[in-house]
């Protein structure tokens, strides 16, 4: 039996609504059972871009907190646009579904700010135009917002492509009762007819603090450079599963170094191109001012119910629990199940 979660950990699980059902009818039908409400937000994302000189797209979709009757945060649902098996792409966008694009994350920032995430597509940029005095114009189907020398600032777009079926369900950090907690969400969303999508993943985000050491961060990155095949087989990860990569050569050199330094790590993270579309995001650890201080475990595989999340969430949380230990994260020359499962066993033995 695999022992229960004891790290704080909030989790992220990749769900598909059925057609014709979207994340906010999850949303609608969480709050319902709890006798909660609902808040419109916003999710900030990007994806590559068709137009020549830009590289990407960002943008804001359509997000929904859900808040229990005290108001505090049971979880939000959001897009990923890895989610795309089965999605119909001809499809026009429902009523009030639409995304805010940009292509300046300053300018992001100020229209997630200043714009209303539930207001009409026609009037949703009307508080950033304020600001610039000028008025939104609409061109066909989509809202154009432009400064007073023409250069645009943001546009507003139907968003079709049934996109509003990929749903993200995004938990505020759990302490304790992770199963029960996990399943007070996923019971319901099995009930509506989701599904795990081919490309879905789970990911966990555990309190960046301990992680933090130079010899707890170096054996962190040992075990996802050295186990990395052997994790993968551990844990099912989804091979469809995107934005997933070994961690650059520079880092886990850096990490082998009989004494790891803090410097040299972030050095040696610069270096490697180390972003957060790696098998463990390891960006906030790496910043003395971090945004969310966490560390991200991005291989587990989709799923929509508690015991499969959290029997593999156990197992990654022994093997992390190695990683605080100040010896060096032992490298087993094939770095497989087998050697996974004896560091997990020693360190479940060595629990109070």
């Amino acid at each position: 039996m695999t022992p229960g979660l004891r790290r704080r950990i909030g989790f992220e699980i990749e769900l598909m609504a059925p057609p014709g059902r979207s994340r906010r009818s999850l949303a609608y039908d969480l709050a319902g059972r709890i006798g909660g409400r609902i808040r419109p937000v916003w999710h900030h994302d990007s994806e590559p871009s068709l137009v020549p000189g830009l590289g990407r797209f960002l943008h804001l979709t359509q997000g929904f907190e859900v808040l229990r009757a005290d108001a505090t945060p049971l979880c939000t649902l959001v897009d990923d646009i890895t989610l795309t098996d089965g999605l119909q792409p001809r499809t026009p966008a429902p009523p009030g579904w639409y995304r805010v694009l940009s292509d300046d994350p300053r300018l992001l920032g100020l229209l997630a700010t200043r714009c209303d995430p539930g207001a009409p597509l026609e009037r949703v940029l009307d508080p950033v135009a304020e600001l610039w005095g000028t008025e939104p114009e609409p061109i066909g189907d989509v809202v154009r917002l432009d400064d007073r020398d023409g250069a645009t600032i943001a546009l507003a777009a139907p968003q079709g492509a049934e996109r509003e079926r990929p749903c993200e369900i995004v938990t505020p950090p759990l302490a304790a009762g992770h199963a029960e907690a996990l399943e007070e969400l996923l019971e319901p969303a099995r009930e509506l007819g989701f599904t795990v999508p081919n490309e879905a993943a789970v990911h966990l985000h555990l309190d960046g603090a301990p992680f933090r050491e130079p010899r707890t961060l170096a054996n962190v990155v040992l075990l996802f450079a050295h186990y990395r095949e052997g994790l993968r087989e551990l844990l099912q990860t989804n091979p469809r599963c995107r934005r997933l990569a070994a961690l650059p050569e520079p880092l886990v050199a850096a990490a082998s170094a009989e004494k790891p330094d803090t410097d040299e790590l972030r050095r040696a993270a610069a270096a490697g191109g180390l972003t957060k579309y790696f098998d463990v995001n390891l960006t906030q650890l790496l910043k003395d001012r971090p945004l969310r201080d966490t560390l991200e475990v991005r291989i587990l595989p989709g799923a929509i119910t508690s015991a499969d999340i959290v029997n593999r969430a156990a197992l990654v949380e022994l093997l992390l629990d190695r990683c605080e230990d100040p010896e060096p994260f032992p490298v087993a020359p094939t770095g497989n199940v087998s050697a996974l499962m004896e560091i997990a066993a020693a360190s479940l033995a060595s629990r109070p």
